[in-house]
């Protein structure tokens, strides 16, 4: 039976539930939300409602209609960015980012936008005096992940988004390795933008995300067109969500998302963490007496997310994973993760790494074979 370790890409499986949602959404429901007053297409705009509803409160949103749906987290990421900054501002972000953020960035400075990348440590972390010392009177925003795709590294957002909010700058939180793993709570951390996929720790379907714009923050939709509502004029329309959201949603999916993140909320985040945390810890345990394994990122004491990067001497990243799926049927991610900053970051480019991101559903037994299996792959290269 195949083993799935690579939750940080896409979780796998889902709670029942979230397919039950979309087949659903599918079979019984079949409309667009907000394009006709029949039964349908109210039921259809109730899952909406619902799901926007469920993300708010998992988030510690007061206003449900501040919360985005994107089909990405890159697309949240794009939104934020270019939505927001022009020529002339200045962004600060970090060396740990993955291309998601990075590139929107990129393309953000080749239009004028200035862009300031704080080198994190070896171990993958920047520190908050590290960020005000980068802020500077054009300043627009702060843009970093929370966790880090490649080491895990759990930037401390809190205290960057207080330096943030004394300086009048905003602060962009992509939540791509913490959403759903990890507990966030926009108003007390001071998150102005939180951008997160559906597909990963919340646990619903590919072609989801959200973006979360707190009150007061305007952006410029990144397209334009029908919404459903106010359809006698030209202009896109002001109101939210409705502004950033053009075109007919992706509903199943948007169902599914909303049963997944009622999953989580059920469950709480605090169970799911505390056993992501016992998977991350029987992986370093395991992986730190096999002979020339290096395992990048946080320290034993320091925080992660629920993901372990690791390379071993003499042995190829691709290899590795080449032998772990051939020989064992064990699913990794290999190479640079979309984050080839990153591993420049921590020394492990071009070559990138071995990642191994167990999840909620996954067993101690599963941790153990594949333990089993790098211990063969090693001792016979």
């Amino acid at each position: 039976m195949s083993l799935y370790l690579d939750n940080a890409a896409t979780s796998y499986p889902k709670p029942e539930p979230v397919y039950e949602a979309v087949n659903r959404a599918m079979r019984d429901v079949g409309v667009s939300p907000g394009r006709g007053g029949y039964r349908r297409g109210i039921e259809a705009s109730r899952l909406l409602f619902e799901t926007r509803e469920s993300v708010a409160a998992l988030f510690g949103i007061g206003d449900s209609s501040r919360v985005v749906f994107t089909h990405s987290a890159t697309e949240a990421l794009n939104l934020a960015v270019l939505g927001l900054v022009g020529p002339g501002d200045h962004v600060v972000t970090t060396s740990a980012e993955h291309n998601s953020l990075v590139r929107p960035l990129h393309l953000a400075g080749q239009r004028g936008v200035e862009i300031s990348w704080i080198e994190a440590d070896r171990r993958g972390f920047v520190t908050p005096d590290q960020i005000a010392a980068a802020i500077r009177p054009s300043t627009r925003l702060i843009a970093l992940a929370h966790c880090s795709n490649v080491t895990g590294a759990i930037q401390p957002v809190a205290e960057i988004a207080a330096v943030a909010r004394r300086a009048g700058v905003l602060i962009l939180v992509d939540t791509a390795q913490s959403a759903g793993m990890i507990p966030l709570d926009v108003s007390s951390m001071g998150i102005d933008l939180l951008a997160a996929p559906g597909h990963k720790g919340l646990m619903g379907p590919q072609g989801t995300g959200v973006l979360c714009v707190a009150e007061g923050v305007e952006l410029e939709p990144l397209f334009v067109g029908g919404t459903g509502g106010y359809s006698s004029g030209v202009e896109q329309p002001d109101a939210m969500p409705e502004r950033l959201e053009s075109g007919t949603h992706n509903l199943p999916g948007i169902a599914g998302l909303g049963a997944g993140v009622d999953f989580i909320r059920a469950v709480g985040l605090e169970v799911i963490r505390k056993r992501e945390e016992e998977l991350v810890a029987c992986l370093m345990d395991g992986l730190g007496v096999l002979p020339g394994v290096i395992c990048h990122g946080p320290l034993p004491d320091e925080p992660r997310g629920g993901l372990v990067s690791f390379t071993v001497e003499g042995i190829d990243p691709q290899t590795i994973g080449f032998r772990l799926d051939q020989e064992f049927d064990i699913c990794v991610r290999v190479g640079l993760h979309c984050a080839p900053a990153a591993h420049r970051t921590i020394g492990t480019y071009p070559g990138g790494a071995v990642r191994v991101s167990p999840g909620y559903f996954t067993t101690d037994e599963e941790i153990g074979a594949f333990l089993r299996a790098m211990g063969k792959i090693i001792s016979s290269p």
